[in-house]
C-alpha cells in the first residue's frame, strides 16, 4: 500500500518496480491524497490494475493507511512509501515465508539504503534482526489479521508517528515488531512536500496523543512533561531560539484535540508500556 501526494515521477518510479516483483503481489493499493497533479490520470492510464483510492480532500498518510487496511485482501500488507520500494524483485516469496515461520511476529520492517543518509547507499551488511519499538511505513511487512484486532492507525494524526504508535499497541498485546534484513528497501527520500517544522510538530503533537491514549496513571504525568520538554530540547537543538519559540504551535493543537483522545484513552499496564519504552 501507498500513499501519495504530488509526487508523481517518485510514484511512477516506485510502480514500475512493483510492475517486475515475482511473484507479484495480490493487489496494489495507491491512495492519492488531495493531488492537485496528473497522479490519478497516471494510474488510471499506465497502471489500471492497481487499485486507486482518491481523497479529493486531503486526509493525511495516517488516515489513507488505516483505510488501505481496511480494505486490503491480503493476509499481509507490505507498506511503503511513493518513493521507496524493494530491492530484491522475489520479496512476496521471502515475506510469505518468514511469517509463516513466525506467528507471534506482528511488523517486520526492513534496512533502507536511503538518499537522506549517503552512507547507506553502497551498505551491504545490516547485521542481525532484532525487536524494535517503532517501524517505517516507508518499507515495512504488517500482518493484517493482528492488525484488526487492535486500534490501528489513528486517523487523527494526520501525518507522524503513526507507526511507533501501532508498535506500542503490538507490543502491548504480546506481538513483536522486528528489523530484519531477510530484503531491504531503496528510499529516494524525495525532498518535495517535506517540511521540518510541520513534520517536527506533527510528530510531537501525537507523540503526546499517544502518551494520553496508552500510558497508565501516575506515569502518564512525567512521560508528558518529559516529552514536551525533549521535542523542545531536539528543535533547539537543530534550529536554535527560532525553533524553540514555534513550540506552542504543537502545544495549542495538542490541547485542541485533547478531549477527543482522552474519551480514547486504553492504556497499557505499566509493564507492558515500560517494556516498549526499553527497545530500541
Amino acid at each position: 500500500m501507498i500513499t501519495t501526494k504530488n509526487r508523481l515521477e517518485d510514484l511512477q518510479r516506485t510502480c514500475e518496480v512493483l510492475q517486475q516483483l515475482n511473484p507479484p503481489p495480490f493487489e496494489v493499493l495507491i491512495t492519492a491524497d488531495g493531488c492537485s497533479d496528473n497522479t490519478v490520470n497516471l494510474i488510471k492510464h499506465h497502471y489500471p490494475q492497481f487499485k486507486l483510492i482518491v481523497n479529493q480532500t486531503g486526509q493525511g498518510s495516517v488516515a489513507s493507511r488505516a483505510k488501505m487496511m481496511q480494505i486490503a485482501q491480503g493476509d499481509l500488507v507490505l507498506a511503503l512509501d511513493d518513493d521507496s520500494y524493494p530491492e530484491q524483485l522475489d520479496c512476496i516469496s521471502s515475506l510469505i515465508n518468514f511469517f509463516e515461520s513466525r506467528p507471534k511476529v506482528a511488523v517486520v520492517h526492513f534496512p533502507q539504503r536511503t538518499d537522506e543518509y549517503p552512507e547507506t547507499l553502497g551498505q551491504t551488511e545490516f547485521g542481525k534482526e532484532y525487536s524494535t519499538r517503532s517501524f517505517a511505513n516507508s518499507g515495512a511487512c504488517l500482518r493484517r489479521d493482528i492488525y484488526l484486532q487492535l486500534p490501528g492507525f489513528e486517523g487523527e494524526f494526520f501525518h507522524m508517528y503513526e507507526e511507533p504508535d501501532y508498535a506500542l499497541q503490538c507490543v502491548g498485546a504480546g506481538y513483536e515488531v522486528l528489523l530484519t534484513p531477510i530484503i531491504t528497501i531503496r528510499h529516494h527520500y524525495s525532498t518535495k512536500s517535506r517540511a521540518s517544522f510541520r513534520g517536527h510538530h506533527q510528530h510531537a503533537r501525537n507523540e503526546f496523543w499517544s502518551t494520553v491514549m496508552r500510558c497508565p496513571m501516575p506515569q502518564a504525568l512525567l512521560i508528558v512533561l518529559y516529552r514536551i520538554f525533549s521535542q523542545a530540547r531536539f528543535i533547539t537543538q537543530r534550529q536554535g531560539l527560532n525553533g524553540l519559540l514555534q513550540e506552542p504551535v504543537w502545544w495549542w493543537q495538542a490541547m485542541q484535540k485533547l478531549p477527543y483522545f482522552l474519551k480514547k484513552r486504553q492504556p497499557l499496564t505499566w509493564e507492558r508500556y515500560s517494556a516498549w519504552l526499553s527497545l530500541p
